[in-house]
């Protein structure tokens, strides 16, 4: 602008702060609405946080510029800019809650024009609000984001209460496939039953053969045995 007056200057400040700190901007035509279709429109957009605000053209190309933002082409005619940004309490705007109202709007006032806009800096068509107007409500994505979170560890809390009981069920099986739990080994150096020692030893003694017994009524000793037969000798 050559040599602006400070009420221009003013109001490109305005719409570039305002462009630069919106969530979304939705551009419309609004050729042929009266003031009370005006003043409903802008009521319908409030429900969401956005607001509706109308500058001229030229001053809105201007501060576009200036944010390097390209939306020329949708700057022509009657343009009426819908703005949602973060709420005075710190929460985000609803960009889907206005692209709703304005798409809803539209449906009921053929005389307002979608004509496109942008999610922060993403340039949007039509098509591309109306897609947006169909998401669903950032509650119900919230939700659904919780209760997706929440499942698994639903899951995994059952399948550790459930590890125990199947753990039995499979010994059990276990076991009676092989017949009955086997008895416990007797430890190293533990002697048998006494029930059992007579039985081995009368065994052990009616296996013994004649010349085993025979032979363990001889002496083993060859001295002795020797110096018995010296003597027999010498006496005779």
């Amino acid at each position: 602008m050559d040599n602006p007056r400070p009420e221009k200057v003013a109001v490109v400040t305005e719409v570039r702060e305002r462009l630069a700190e919106a969530d979304a901007t939705v551009l419309t035509e609004y050729r042929g609405l009266n003031v009370p279709a005006l003043a409903a429109l802008r009521g319908a957009v409030a429900e969401s946080g956005g607001e509706v605000k109308i500058y001229k053209n030229t001053l809105v190309r201007f501060a576009a510029r200036d944010l390097g933002l390209d939306i020329d082409d949708l700057l022509t005619g009657p343009t009426a800019l819908a703005f949602v940004g973060t709420k005075s309490d710190g929460s985000p705007g609803d960009a889907v809650g206005m692209a709703k109202a304005l798409k809803k709007f539209a449906g009921e006032n053929d005389k307002l024009v979608i004509k496109g806009g942008l999610l922060g800096t993403r340039r949007l068509s039509e098509a591309d609000v109306k897609a947006l107007a169909e998401v669903a409500p950032r509650e119900e994505l919230l939700a659904r984001l919780a209760g997706g979170l929440a499942a698994p560890m639903r899951y995994f809390a059952s399948a550790l209460q459930a590890l125990p009981r199947n753990f039995a069920y499979a010994l059990a099986a276990l076991i009676d496939k092989q017949g009955g739990a086997p008895e416990a080994p007797a430890a190293a150096g533990e002697p048998a039953a006494a029930d059992e020692a007579p039985e081995t030893e009368a065994v052990a003694a009616d296996e013994a053969t004649p010349a085993e017994a025979t032979e363990s009524t001889e002496s083993t000793d060859p001295v002795a045995d020797e110096a018995a037969t010296t003597e027999t000798t010498q006496e005779g």
